[in-house]
């Protein structure tokens, strides 16, 4: 890790692994996972944290108060940064590290961070700065429009068994076509099976007609979209054990449940229809709320 001035430099930004920590328990899981990906990956891992500094934060405080206080500020940066690299360097001592403090808004700094990037990793809670990335409007922006696929840590971000499952979410989506590809990468690169998941729940027919209803049928024709969303990456990965589950049953709850003591879960981050709430909305947040491992975002481009 090479220090210059208040940033550190950066050896190869393209193709890293990125993870945004704010000196939170989270942020140093955050690392720990994002040190793994990158020994999987054979990439190297920046390390990344924001300082919410614009230069008009302090106008109020003068001279040379402003300076103290600026140094404390870049100082508790750095320190955040070494630690979590720390973090990431005894979790796959083989991988290299790299660190950068950068001044901001922290969802504007991480998409920059993401460009060029093989994945941007971060912690599922954080101590201020970051909370809001990841569970509100700010979390949504990125995992959406980031250039690269997101993956929010949940637990300590220790190693999973070995053969713990790649689980991916299958809508009907142009989008999530770039989840189900992404999930059977990871899947193939850890050597794990994936467990492909297709929740579905017809809301069209209402409770009282539903003892009339062809369920057989619905629940065939829910299978074929599975099937069909799987097989060109059935076909490009032939090294991949596929599981395919078709749940009726409400997106979050399947996936909950199918995530329990897998490796990770993958879901789009954009789709339409019937499909959309897997994807942009109440599920994805209910994943980052209640998954039981990591979550990828995987942006499309449908």
């Amino acid at each position: 890790m090479d220090r210059t001035g208040g940033t550190m430099n950066i050896v190869s930004a393209n193709g890293a692994v990125v993870v945004g920590v704010d000196g939170s328990g989270p942020a140093l899981a955050a690392a720990r996972w994002a040190a793994g990906e990158a020994r999987r990956r054979g990439v190297g891992l920046r390390v990344v944290t924001v300082v919410g500094w614009d230069g008009h934060a302090t106008r109020a405080i003068p001279e040379p108060e402003a300076d103290v206080a600026r140094d404390a500020l870049l100082s508790a940066a750095r320190d955040t940064v070494d630690d979590a690299a720390a973090a990431a360097i005894a979790a796959a001592p083989d991988v290299d590290v790299d660190v950068r403090v950068r001044s901001g808004a922290v969802s504007t700094v991480l998409m920059d961070e993401a460009d060029g990037a093989a994945l941007l990793v971060v912690g599922n809670r954080g101590n201020g700065g970051f909370t809001g990335l990841l569970v509100g409007s700010a979390g949504v922006s990125v995992a959406a429009h980031a250039r690269c696929p997101v993956v929010v840590v949940r637990g300590d971000g220790r190693a999973v068994g070995r053969g713990a499952p790649v689980v991916v979410g299958v809508g009907e989506s142009v989008g999530g076509e770039a989840a189900v590809g992404f999930a059977f990468e990871e899947a193939s690169r850890r050597g794990v099976p994936l467990v492909a998941v297709h929740a579905w729940i017809d809301p069209g027919i209402d409770p009282l007609l539903g003892a009339y209803a062809d369920w057989d049928a619905m629940a065939v024709q829910q299978q074929r979209v599975l099937v069909d969303a799987v097989a060109p990456w059935t076909a490009k990965h032939p090294d991949v054990e596929v599981r395919e589950l078709v749940v009726r049953d409400g997106a979050v709850r399947a996936l909950v449940a199918a995530a329990e003591g897998a490796a990770l879960v993958v879901v789009g981050s954009r789709g339409y229809g019937p499909a959309r709430g897997l994807l942009v909305g109440s599920v994805s947040q209910g994943l980052l709320h209640h998954a039981p491992c990591p979550v990828a975002v995987v942006r499309g481009t449908g």
